[in-house]
């Protein structure tokens, strides 16, 4: 008895952990989307174990922005878009809307490019798949709770651990793959170069800072949340690395080491099977398509959140339609395009994914540098601006990130620049 009494502390703090978590492990996890996925399968599958290295770099970067997001939310009980407008004014405000709206279409589309593709290796046709996973995501919406909704997303993010089952699976040399985690390697050549920056791009979005403090202030966490708020940040961008680690081993394992050749995720998983066996191939495209619906579903959300609070309109996943007309219509609208895209005769959709990536990369810098002024705003925040250590590793966090979206940009649209 006086065993489980002084237990008593202890499990208080870890259902006040499970109460609070979800904003941050849902956020990180959603970065892993078909992109990313694709990303880290070409990374493993050209480079083998070469860039495994940069994965702790990721996670911390990826932790370092996360946070001070989360920590925005749980201080000010607002979201970013709303902090913006507040801050800059609402012409500014206007823009970065404008440019996310467009940015946030085209990369769900190319979500529902991977719920096709995905769905294409069992057999089933765009035009069966597509429409379904555009019916299931917008009822889940506009039809749940808050709470339901939290708890889909957090078994979603659950099953991310398929793509460490193939990695497994595919049965790399370990010691090799410890090397490489601790060892830093470079090569100058544009393929290289490209997916080196690609992978540290794809870390930070725009859409995911309005989202975690979104999702934040409509679950209705406090600044009394913010210590275990700051363990689901952690532990979310924590996972989301260790998941991209495992796809990029399970690459490198078996299409790299055969020399293998892939341009797409759904390339990968297909590849897989000869080489792995069955099971890890069904493992890999199931994750694909689990990833697909994920992020399905959030980029519109995040949308809607981003364009309701910018302007004071109502809000958020616990209200009816009829309470929040404009966030349920801008949703609806984002995935009604997003899948009806995807369902015209359309060769290709690498001209609509280089826009968006070029839009993230010229919304990512205002966004970064907003936040750090929002964050060191002593009215705003009071004790919680950044340390001066924090502060400096956020800023050089930043300009990095920076830098690289611009390399990223120009070596997407101009890659002659650097032959």
């Amino acid at each position: 008895m006086n065993f489980w009494r002084r237990l008593k502390p202890f499990r208080m703090r870890i259902a006040l952990l499970l109460a609070v978590i979800g904003p941050g492990i849902i956020t990180a996890n959603v970065d892993n989307d078909a992109g990313g996925i694709t990303t880290y399968s070409v990374a493993g599958a050209h480079y083998g174990y070469s860039l495994l290295w940069m994965m702790p770099v990721v996670a911390l970067a990826l932790i370092i922005i996360q946070e001070m997001s989360a920590r925005l939310g749980v201080v000010t009980g607002k979201g970013l878009a709303d902090l913006i407008r507040e801050s800059m004014g609402v012409r500014w405000t206007t823009i970065i809307i404008g440019i996310m709206l467009i940015a946030n279409l085209a990369n769900t589309v190319s979500e529902f490019a991977g719920v096709a593709a995905s769905m294409e290796i069992f057999g089933i046709s765009k035009y069966v798949s597509v429409p379904i996973a555009a019916a299931v995501v917008w009822l889940l919406i506009v039809k749940g709770s808050y709470k339901r909704v939290e708890r889909v997303f957090l078994v979603a993010s659950a099953l991310y651990l398929t793509y460490v089952a193939s990695g497994i699976m595919a049965n790399p040399p370990w010691a090799q793959v410890g090397r490489a985690m601790i060892t830093p390697t470079f090569h100058f050549d544009v393929g290289y170069v490209t997916i080196f920056v690609t992978i540290i791009g794809t870390t930070i979005a725009p859409w995911m800072q309005f989202y975690q403090q979104a999702s934040i202030v409509d679950k209705g966490l406090k600044i009394t949340d913010y210590a275990y708020e700051r363990i689901d940040v952690i532990l979310g961008s924590l996972f989301a690395v260790f998941v991209a680690t495992f796809i990029t081993i399970a690459c490198a394992a078996t299409l790299f080491a055969n020399n293998v050749q892939v341009g797409t995720a759904k390339d990968a998983a297909l590849a897989l099977g000869p080489l792995a066996g069955q099971y890890a191939s069904t493992l890999f495209a199931f994750g694909l398509l689990n990833a697909s619906i994920f992020s399905a579903a959030i980029l519109p959300l995040s949308t809607a959140y981003v364009v309701c609070e910018a302007f004071g309109w109502e809000m958020g996943v616990n209200h009816s339609f009829k309470e929040a007309p404009i966030f349920f219509s801008t949703y609806t609208a984002l995935i009604v395009l997003g899948a009806g895209i995807i369902l015209l005769p359309v060769k290709s959709l690498i001209d609509a994914m280089l826009s968006s990536q070029t839009l993230n990369g010229v919304l990512l810098p205002i966004v970064l540098i907003v936040m750090l002024r929002l964050i060191n705003d002593k009215r705003r925040m009071g004790k919680y601006v950044n340390g001066r250590i924090f502060n400096t590793l956020a800023w050089i966090t930043v300009a990095i990130l920076i830098v690289l979206t611009l390399i990223l940009i120009v070596v997407s649209w101009f890659p002659q620049l650097l032959s």
